[in-house]
């Protein structure tokens, strides 16, 4: 079965001990391991990147199309952090391995917090979006590849 693929951006490697009341009291490594285990139990195997520079994140994406299209890898379960709200170098990297799917996360609901967290250049390319669920929404967002692969 093909592979999913965790990205995690800037500052998550704090999660834990960063804003936990914003973020909550898991780490990167509880992350991590329920995701591997929802990405189990669908029969599929887990790989996991975090990067805290933007280009690691877009040569992971590059990579990430190329075994797509050689039917290795099922998509990317991404959260970019807060290059969410800035790069245009992430927007571009992912339209440029279309039809890979990323399913875009945020721990958080980015909508409720500052005003300048509300716009998201990775939005329009991805393939679906989980906001505020905690870091229940990874899984959900494997739920949610999972189920958009077996559409196509």
């Amino acid at each position: 079965m093909p592979v999913i693929l965790l990205l995690n951006g800037p500052n998550l490697n704090l999660l834990g001990t960063r804003e936990p009341g914003t973020y909550g009291a898991a780490t990167l490594a509880d992350v991590e391991a329920n995701c591997r285990a929802a990405a189990a139990r669908h029969g599929h195997t887990l790989e996991a990147l975090q990067s805290n520079h933007e280009g690691a994140l877009i040569d992971a994406i590059h990579a990430a199309g190329q075994r797509f299209k050689a039917g290795e890898l099922l998509g990317v379960v991404m959260n970019p952090g807060a290059y969410t709200h800035t790069s245009i170098a992430l927007h571009d990297a992912i339209a440029g391995v279309a039809p890979l799917p990323v399913m875009e996360v945020h721990i958080s609901n980015v909508h409720a917090r500052e005003a300048f967290r509300h716009h998201s250049y990775i939005s329009p390319v991805a393939a679906g979006i989980v906001v505020g669920m905690g870091i229940a929404g990874y899984e959900l967002a494997i739920e949610g590849l999972v189920r958009k692969s077996a559409a196509r």
